[in-house]
This record gives C-alpha cells, structure tokens and sequence, in this order.
C-alpha cells in the first residue's frame, strides 16, 4: 500500500475545504426547512383536518338549539278507497262515497319544531363538542412543534454528519503527508520500516473511517429530506447559522418550569379532553328529564270527505324516558369516570413536562460550556500536531507520538462542532420544553 491516491486527497480536501469555508448565500435555512415540512407533513395535515372535523362538530351542536323545520309527503293507492259507514240512532246507517278519488290520494306534512327544554342536554353537548374542538386544535399545535423539533434534530444530524466527514477527511490528510514525510525517511535510512507500516495501517484505518462518514452524510440527508417531504437523493445546502432563541439564558428553571405550565399545548389538550368527557357525561344525564319543545305544523290530505284538505296545528310536546335499564345513567358514569381518568394522566404529565424542563435547561448550560472548554481544546491540539511533527522529523519524537497527536486534533475539532451544535440544538430543545418553539 502507497497510501491514498493524490487525486482522492485532493477531491477530500477540497470537499473539507467546502465544508470549513461555509454555505452559499442562498443556504436553506432551520427557518425555510420548517415551512416545508409544515406544508408538506402528512401526519401534521391529518391533525389538521381533525381540528377541523371537531370544529364542524361544534357548530352542529350550536345548531341543535335552533328550530328544526321537517318536510314529508307521500302518494298513496288503495285496492279500494274506504268509505264511511255510521249508525244512525233511527233509520237507516249514513253511508258516504269513496274517501279517496280514484282510490289514491296525496299527503304532506311540513312541520316547525323548536326546543323549549332539553335538561340541559344542549347546552352540554355544545360545551362538549366546544372541548373537543378546542383538544383538537392544541393537539395540531402540538403535532407543529414536534414536528419542529423534529426536523431542526434532522437539520443538525445532517451538520454534525458533515462536520464528520470534514474532520475525517482532515485525518486523512494529516496522515497522508504524515505517510510521504516517513517515506523519504525510511528511504534515507532515518528511521525503522515499522514506522512507515504503522503510519500506513493508520492511514488505512483512517481512509475507512472517512468512508463511513460519508455514507452517514447520505443517511442523514436521506432522513432530512423525507421529513419535508423532498426527494430523498437531494443534497441541500444548509445555512450552519441556526436560530437563536437566547431568551431562556437567563431564566432560572423554576421561571421555565412555570411557562411550561402554563403555555405546553399538551397540557391544554388533556384538560380540553377531561372536560368534553365531563360535558358528555351531563348529556347522558339530560335524557332522563322530560323533552319539551313547541311544535307547529301544516298537513294536506287528499279526500273527498273532510270539508277541508289543508290543517295547521300548534302545541307542545313532552316526551320523558321513565326508565330504560340504567342506560344513561351507566353512560354518565363512565363519561365521567373517564374524565377523571384524563385529569390523572394530566397531573402527570405536568410532572414530566417539568422534569424535561429542567433536563433540557441542565443540558443547555453544559453544551454552552462545553463549546468554551473545547475551543481552546482545538488550538491546543493542533499547536501539538504541529511540534509533534516538527520533533519527530528530528528525531526527537516517535512516530507513535505523532500518529497520537493527529488522533488528538480530530478528536478535539469533533467535540468543538459537537458541541456547538448540541448547543444550538439544546437551546432549541429548550424552547419546545417550554411550549415556544
């Protein structure tokens, strides 16, 4: 093995050197990635459309309040049309013709109704369907900011790759020069063949670390493109300046904790759900008091009898379920029971929403001071590299030494862009713990 061909070197170099020196000016940015995904999620728009769904429910319980006008007719033929037949005290019984002409007749009926008492079923089931609308519409901001989060993990996992790659290509470059200075070393005798074998199995170590870098960027970029709904072969330029959300830098935890609390969608969705199940429940309970409601109404009758066709009526009608096997009342009481049910899940959750808070607030604080701590790292490492280097081309050092050091500055530049990154990923994890991503 001669180690890595110029022409490689030079292609990984210069995608290193891409990478070092930044984006174009028109890099996609955490901000545009988040549209697309927000226009193009599948999962989001199927939220959406139940917001939806429960927000047409809500205006159909409005609607029960309001009067209801109903229309029927019917056309009717006899084998033979009826006629009357009365017994008179003395004589003869009166007998008519035909009821019907024809032995057929019309009818129709339209009839106006208007709730006057529902036990107050109404007014709960606006109350419920009014809850679950608005369960419903928390849960698709909830969906939002997952997804969010979700696709900013997605848009650093494709920079962290990336900075992988830079860093193992930067390896191999180190240690491909390292490789030509021991060559001509070995051949003017300087030093023992062992140190050229060792450098080269390095080297080789080093060309297949880079390979699996590269395959990473592409399963990164895979799984970002397919979260905004963009072909999965794409290679986006992406803006490495990620936003910044600094307003929690100088909140205490319990300040945070507090506007979790307060603003967590998934807070207000379960709450929402416990009280449409409670206002279910009193619906449940409505129908077993009386149902009054006015009626009026309009009847045609074909006839031939009657001395009019056409009647109008106005009243008002009760109806009352005396008793139907303890079906409502079961029904209230396992509404109700469900609601508290959701009121424990609830508390629950306030408590995880608090310890995630605080997780998130701790990891923020140390990826700040990791990226100050790894900085200095960096420019340590590599003066290191450098003298190592420099002493081993004298014969002061061993070639152990310097295949030591050039661990060492990738090992450094990696934890300084980790760092950097978890902290900018941290902050943004931060933000959706409290609710305002």
């Amino acid at each position: 093995m001669r180690g890595v061909p110029p022409a490689r070197l030079g292609r990984a170099l210069a995608l290193s050197v891409a990478l070092a020196a930044g984006v174009p000016a028109r890099a996609e940015t955490l901000a545009e990635a988040w549209q697309m995904a927000l226009t193009h999620d599948q999962a989001l728009a199927a939220a959406s459309a139940e917001t939806e769904a429960a927000r047409a429910n809500e205006r159909a319980a409005e609607g029960a309040r309001w009067p209801s006008l109903e229309a029927s007719g019917g056309y009717t033929r006899l084998n033979a049309s009826p006629a009357l037949d009365v017994a008179m005290p003395s004589g003869p019984p009166f007998q008519s013709g035909p009821i019907f002409r024809n032995n057929q007749f019309v009818s129709g009926t339209v009839q106006l109704k208007l709730p006057l008492y529902a036990g107050g079923g109404i007014v709960a089931g606006i109350d419920a369907a009014h809850d679950a609308a608005t369960g419903a519409g928390e849960q698709e901001r909830t969906a939002a900011a997952a997804l969010k989060l979700e696709v900013a993990e997605g848009y650093v996992a494709v920079l962290r790759a990336r900075r992988a790659l830079a860093a193992a290509v930067s390896r191999v470059d180190s240690l491909g020069a390292h490789v030509h200075d021991v060559e001509h070393m070995v051949e003017s005798e300087s030093v023992p063949r062992s140190d050229l074998l060792a450098a080269r199995v390095a080297l080789a170590d080093a060309e297949q670390t880079r390979l699996r870098a590269a395959n990473a960027v592409e399963i990164a970029q895979a799984a970002y493109n397919r979260r905004l709904g963009e072909p999965l072969e794409r290679s986006p330029q992406l803006d490495e300046q990620l936003p910044a959300v600094s307003a929690f830098a100088d909140d205490g935890v319990a300040a945070l904790v507090t506007r979790a609390l307060e603003g967590r969608s998934e807070l207000k969705a379960l709450s929402a759900q416990a009280g449409a199940l409670a206002s279910q429940s009193r619906t449940e309970v409505a129908k077993l008091r009386p149902q009054l409601a006015l009626i009026g109404s309009y009847m045609h009758f074909d006839n031939q009898i009657l001395d009019r066709q056409d009647v109008s009526t106005i009243g008002v009608g009760v109806t009352w379920s005396v008793f139907d096997g303890g079906q409502a009342r079961n029904r209230a009481d396992a509404l109700k029971t469900a609601s508290r049910a959701q009121q424990r899940r609830l508390e629950d959750l306030r408590s995880q929403i608090a310890l995630e808070v605080r997780a998130n607030w701790l990891g923020e604080r140390e990826a700040q001071a990791r990226v100050k701590a790894s900085a200095e790292a960096v420019a340590q490492a590599q003066e290191n590299l450098r003298m190592s280097r420099e002493l081993y081309g004298v014969g002061l050092a061993t070639n152990t030494q310097v295949l030591d050091a050039v661990a060492l500055e990738v090992t450094a530049v990696s934890n300084r862009d980790n760092a950097v990154l978890d902290a900018s990923l941290s902050a943004l994890r931060l933000a959706r713990a409290v609710g305002e991503l």
